[in-house]
């Protein structure tokens, strides 16, 4: 019976926390629609949500600290619980990145786009790809697929290396366009970090399933 009930509680941690990446990843989307359409009263939202998002993680963690101060639970067990905190903290973390993109929407609102933004959307498509198929194997216990995430990411990253060759090449012939390149950067760099933060998670897949903490980004 006590057993059963604490493979109750697990499940319950398990769901807060996929409930929680459903949340980042539309969070995702919504501030790259705000950078996209210039929406300031989307991108407030955004920023509002993050504390959301904070909300959940904190509730995540203090139900991880009881399960294991009252369950003391087994080794395959409290690998499971620190993973759901470590992916809780990740998750937090880039809804962050978010806020950031969101900030970012705001400051660029209402100035002609340097260039029809083609790359960023595509690494925040890439990049909530990578946190389903993250979130989706810590569900399955898929070790394959959760390694597969590193691989995800690089493709992230060269759309970071192409979007920082154009911007810098806009930069350097019309200096008049630093400011709103600098912001776009920043852009493209919150998005590199949300997938960077995302193939941590699938480290922590493997981590349960191993015990041993593996490097997806080499």
């Amino acid at each position: 019976m006590v057993r059963q009930i604490f493979e109750e509680q697990i499940r319950e941690l398990l769901e807060d926390l996929l409930e929680m990446g459903d949340m980042v990843n539309g969070a995702i989307q919504r501030s790259i629609d705000a950078l996209a359409q210039q929406d300031e009263e989307l991108a407030r939202k955004v920023i509002e949500f993050d504390d959301e998002i904070n909300a959940i993680q904190q509730e995540i963690d203090e139900k991880c600290l009881v399960l294991i101060a009252t369950q003391q639970p087994m080794a395959s067990d409290l690998r499971i619980i620190l993973a759901v905190s470590a992916i809780a903290g990740e998750l937090e973390r880039i809804g962050d990145y978010t806020e950031g993109i969101a900030r970012l929407a705001i400051k660029l609102s209402g100035r002609p786009m340097l260039k029809p933004l083609i790359d960023i959307p595509r690494m925040a498509e890439e990049s909530r790809r990578m946190l389903s198929i993250a979130l989706e194997a810590f569900a399955r216990q898929d070790v394959e697929a959760a390694r597969s995430v590193g691989k995800a990411d690089d493709i992230v990253d060269a759309l970071y290396d192409q979007v920082y060759r154009e911007l810098l090449v806009f930069m350097m012939e019309d200096p008049r366009t630093i400011t709103q390149a600098t912001y776009l950067l920043w852009v493209a760099h919150n998005l590199e970090r949300i997938a960077d933060r995302t193939t941590n998670i699938g480290e922590r897949v493997v981590f349960i399933d191993s015990g041993e903490i593996v490097d997806l980004n080499r």
